[in-house]
């Protein structure tokens, strides 16, 4: 009896954390998986083992794109931006099997009309609903900028004829090979032996995550399952900032304390990568539905791989006397960019209410 081949995917934009971990996850249960990648990063060498083929690709050179991806039982873009990569995508209409693009939940609009590409303060956040799921309103508008393109992309693949496109929308991304993880606020903290950390609004603000791992899950049920549908794609775990500050502090097995004042943040203080002046929490009713999606893992033990993955990379930067912004420049622009590491201001807070209890 002849053997049955393996189900073929292929993966744009595979070395990033998204692509590492759906390579992984896809190989794992038997697909034989080509990984396109612009060469930037070295992904998982650990893929080395599995049936993970890896090509240097430009996404913007659409006769290749196109001649690699027909064919394929299931093609995944981690990386499409706007309209033009949503009609690339389209020409593979009746070609693959199955097409997931990775688009964003900031693609939402709030109550208020407002989305997050706009926001200059507290008082023109978008006032989203809680939770929001996929029929809530997405923005559309001509801005070339990140959530308006993300959208416009989203429209045009729904637009076309005999694609079955699988668009999933998540939240604040976490996982190995990312570029700027979030969870290094918390992280290297803990590693400087920071002993308290302030946040602002009560250290209650919620901005839902999503662990590539989970993404990856969903992402092979849609292959499972093609169609046409927009899914979130988030972590059930809906933590706040103060939860997901004590889950890696304890992870990390360091003591900490939390120390929060009520309003927003004052420059740089009590500001962390999840500071949402409203929530946003995203539903996965509709991928529990139609899918019968189960989250794999938990946001804590998702995040003990981030750490592992971020505390491994940094120490070997170390040994070959570097630090962490020679391995993570992108890292090193959002934090500067966003006041991250602003001790001095913690520690003058945490200073005068020494100073007014006494």
């Amino acid at each position: 009896m002849e053997a049955e081949h393996a189900r073929t995917a292929m993966i744009i934009g595979g070395t990033g954390q998204l692509g590492a971990a759906t390579a992984r996850r896809l190989a794992v249960d038997g697909w034989s998986v080509l990984v396109a990648h612009r060469g930037q990063h070295a992904g998982d060498t650990s893929l080395a083992d599995l049936d993970v083929t890896t090509i240097r690709l430009d996404r913007d050179d659409t006769v290749s794109l196109l001649a690699r991806a027909r064919g394929h039982d299931l093609v995944v873009d981690t990386v499409a931006y706007d309209e033009r990569h949503a009609d690339q995508l389209a020409q593979l209409a009746g070609e693959v099997g199955s097409l997931v693009v990775i688009s964003t939940g900031s693609v939402y609009v709030g109550a208020n009309g407002s989305y997050l590409d706009v926001v200059t303060g507290p008082e023109d956040f978008p006032d989203f609903p809680v939770p929001l799921r996929e029929t809530d309103p997405i923005v559309d508008n001509a801005e070339r900028t990140y959530s308006p393109l993300k959208a416009a992309m989203e429209r045009r693949l729904l637009e076309a004829d005999d694609l079955p496109v699988s668009i999933l929308r998540p939240g604040a991304i976490h996982g190995p090979f990312s570029p700027a993880l979030r969870e290094w606020y918390f992280v290297k903290r803990a590693l400087d032996k920071r002993r308290r950390v302030v946040l602002s609004d009560n250290g209650t603000n919620r901005f839902s995550t999503s662990s590539t791992v989970n993404v990856a899950e969903l992402i092979s049920l849609c292959a499972d399952k093609p169609g046409r549908r927009v899914l979130n794609a988030v972590d059930r775990d809906n933590l706040s900032v103060a939860e997901i500050a004590h889950t890696i502090f304890e992870t990390m097995g360091r003591p900490v304390e939390i120390v929060t004042y009520p309003g927003p943040p004052v420059g740089n203080l009590g500001s962390t990568p999840w500071s949402v002046t409203h929530p946003l929490v995203m539903s996965m009713d509709a991928a529990t539905v139609e899918l019968g999606y189960r989250q794999p893992v938990s946001y804590a033990d998702a995040v003990a791989e981030d750490i592992d993955w971020v505390t491994r990379e940094v120490a070997a930067a170390e040994r070959r006397e570097e630090s962490w912004q020679d391995v993570f420049p992108s890292m090193v622009t959002r934090s500067k960019a966003d006041g991250w590491f602003d001790y001095a201001s913690e520690d003058e807070y945490f200073a005068s209410r020494a100073a007014v209890r006494h």
